[in-house]
């Protein structure tokens, strides 16, 4: 089984742009260890003759049915917006680039 190391935390931790400090990835990649412990030995269950689903009990599909309808007023969807640019929201930009 592979292990995750701290380098492989500080990596993932980089593309998703989250600062972490040495102990931070550390406790990460020990907290990841175990939860993949934890998944692994769920393989040692016997599930056949199981059948896969997506829950473990029924429960009601809260579904519409699927029928063509006029499109929602783009404008109307702007008209509460604290900043809007004809029928676009305006967001305040969150990553900086590097460089």
């Amino acid at each position: 089984m592979s292990t995750i190391g701290p380098e492989d935390v500080a990596y993932v931790a980089q593309l998703a742009r989250l600062a972490l400090s040495d102990e931070e990835a550390q406790a990460m990649a020990r907290d990841l260890e175990q939860i993949l412990g934890h998944v692994k030995s769920l393989d040692a269950l016997d599930t056949d003759g199981v059948e896969p689903t997506a829950h473990g009990f029924e429960l009601a599909t809260p579904m519409r049915p699927d029928y063509p309808a006029d499109p929602f007023d783009p404008e109307l969807a702007v008209s509460n917006a604290p900043a809007a640019q004809g029928t676009a929201f305006l967001v305040p930009k969150v990553l900086e680039e590097e460089g």
